[in-house]
């Protein structure tokens, strides 16, 4: 009777210990599904599962921080930065659909210059 008792007790705390451990390691995973950053959420994922599988307490660890840090949007100013120097310089900017040339304009040729020869027969560029 006493066996069976044990048998159950260790075989419960060893379920809830994996429960618990699982638990645990996907905290930083959970944390992160509130975040609306894909990215974020991509690098995190992959850090808990490289520290589940590799034992590597350090990856969760820097998951959990990354997790608690909100990294900002530098893309959206680069590309209005992008935008607003394509449009000072003249060039049609990316979003806009292109522009409709229906008589393409040849473009004229640019003379060549033929090397100078400053000495007998030897040729500089």
């Amino acid at each position: 009777m006493l066996y069976n008792i044990t048998l159950v007790f260790v075989v419960a705390a060893i379920v809830l210990t994996g429960v618990l451990f699982l638990t645990i390691h996907s905290l930083p995973e959970r944390m992160a599904h509130k975040s609306k950053k894909k990215i974020q959420m991509d690098l995190i994922a992959v850090l808990c599962l490289l520290a589940l599988l590799l034992h590597l307490h350090v990856l969760w660890l820097a998951a959990l921080i990354l997790a608690f840090i909100d990294i900002p949007d530098f893309l959206t100013p680069v590309n209005r930065i992008a935008s607003s120097v394509e449009a000072l310089a003249g060039q049609e900017v990316a979003d806009s659909p292109p522009a409709d040339h229906s008589e393409p304009t040849p473009s004229k040729p640019v003379p060549v210059e033929k090397p100078r020869q400053d000495r007998k027969g030897a040729a500089h560029a």
